[in-house]
């Protein structure tokens, strides 16, 4: 059976041998050549005195069959040379790709050793059924012995040849098993350097008086990972060494970053710390001053205008209380040096001081903007009625006739204007809603807008 080989591997790739599987296939070639002597020796030795002659037919047939016996012998030499370099190659692969393909080369190279053992066991019956130096052998055995031995070698020629056309179709393979054996102990080799690094930027660090237990904590877990990469790939795999190698120097480049920034780290916590305690001790002050803002509110402008801002006050002391006391608890985590701690309290007094800030903000921005409305509220009547010209004019750009889906929410957007103005007559206007409605209607015509401009590929008006 010829063991062809099925795709990846193709006969059209050529042989993939390197230098040093030569050297090992020429180590080969001297340990079997004492099975090619012994073969060949009791020719050689045979005649002289000890042969007597029977004519010269039987001896053109003994030495025909000589001939047959020593070109079998090297056919055999061959072939064995032939898979003993291939089965390297195989290992090779085996070792290092867990593909179907790969299990596949395996598979088919061991059938190749069966048909590679059946045309051995061929060749060594044939010698061994053919005493060659016999003195009193016939013509008609010698003949019987060229024959058989003649067929033993054809035999070992056609496997040869099956053997080297499986050879050629394992290129991309061995390509990509040797590949990755070539990256092996350069990836061992940065993870221990990787891991050394990381050491030793955690001994600067505990020099300078600042601790990293944290790291160290991340940087021991890796020591089974070190134990497992010096025991090689041999007992582990080449595939999860080459992993094995990448993620642990991954893993000690961070610590060593990290271990490197940690002064820098430090010294940013404590101007956050400072920094962030201004800012609240600034947040009081002005949380003091939302109380007048309010009392302006209520006396001048209607409840709509003010009633969602009445709990500001209580917001504004209750946050900057609580980030006060993040602030000390994040101080304490800096003297302990627990910098995630740290860290992550500093980020929540700093979320706290935020929503206080934008809430005192809001009292006095409500105050202007309802101060400019009722001194004129025309401004505002306006910068609206623009954007929905604006959009008008850009619905009907090209076009005899806009398209509802534009016009309509722009028909709608007056209408709405309209009615917001109307909120505006009386005694007590409601310059709030007034507002938060022309705000609206502004942003329903942007939206107009951004679809006309999306439909015409972003063409301008």
């Amino acid at each position: 059976m010829t063991a062809t080989p099925t795709e990846p591997y193709s006969p059209l790739v050529p042989s993939a041998r390197r230098p040093e599987r030569r050297a090992v296939r020429d180590t080969l070639a001297l340990l079997a050549l004492p099975l090619v002597v012994a073969l060949t020796l009791p020719a050689a030795f045979a005649g002289g005195g000890t042969r007597r002659w029977f004519g010269g037919r039987a001896e053109g047939q003994r030495a025909e069959a000589q001939a047959a016996k020593d070109a079998a012998a090297a056919a055999f030499y061959e072939l064995d040379t032939a898979q003993r370099d291939l089965r390297i190659s195989i290992e090779t692969i085996v070792a290092v790709d867990a593909s179907p393909a790969a299990r596949r080369a395996a598979a088919d190279f061991e059938a190749l050793g069966r048909r590679i053992d059946e045309a051995s066991h061929q060749y060594i019956n044939a010698v061994d059924a053919h005493d060659l130096d016999r003195d009193d052998l016939e013509a008609s055995a010698a003949a019987r012995a060229r024959t058989e031995l003649t067929k033993a070698k054809d035999e070992l020629g056609r496997v040869k040849q099956d053997l080297d056309r499986f050879e050629n179709g394992l290129g991309p393979l061995l390509g990509k098993a040797e590949t990755q054996l070539a990256r092996l102990a350069p990836a061992v080799e940065r993870a221990r350097q990787a891991l050394l690094a990381a050491s030793n930027a955690l001994d600067t660090v505990r020099t300078s008086g600042l601790k990293a237990d944290d790291l160290a904590a991340r940087l021991a877990t890796l020591a089974p990972e070190l134990t497992k990469l010096n025991q090689g790939a041999g007992q582990h795999g080449v595939p999860q060494t080459l992993e094995r190698a990448e993620r642990v120097a991954r893993e000690a480049e961070a610590i060593r970053a990290e271990a490197e920034r940690l002064p820098e780290h430090a010294a940013e916590i404590d101007h956050r710390l400072v920094s962030l305690r201004t800012r609240a001790q600034a947040l009081t002050t002005r949380a003091g001053q939302v109380q007048p803002i309010l009392s302006e509110l209520r006396r001048r402008f209607t409840v709509a205008c003010w009633q969602d801002l009445q709990h500001v006050p209580e917001l504004a002391e209750d946050n900057v209380r609580q980030a006060e006391l993040k602030l000390t608890e994040a101080q304490t985590a800096r003297e302990q040096q627990r910098w995630p701690d740290a860290t992550s309290l500093l980020s929540t007094a700093r979320a706290l001081l935020n929503t206080t800030d934008e809430a005192v903000s809001a009292a006095g921005d409500r105050l202007r903007q309802l101060n400019a409305v009722q001194k004129s509220p025309q401004a505002e009547i306006d910068r609206t009625r623009f954007a929905i010209r604006d959009a008008q004019r850009l619905a009907m750009a090209g076009r005899n006739t806009p398209d509802p889906r534009h016009a309509r929410p722009l028909d709608d957007s007056v209408t709405r204007l309209d009615r917001a103005i109307t909120t505006l007559e009386g005694r007590h206007p409601d310059y709030w809603h007034f507002l938060t409605e022309t705000e609206a209607v502004r942003q329903a015509v942007a939206h107009v807008v951004s679809q006309i401009r999306e439909e015409r590929g972003g063409g301008a008006h």
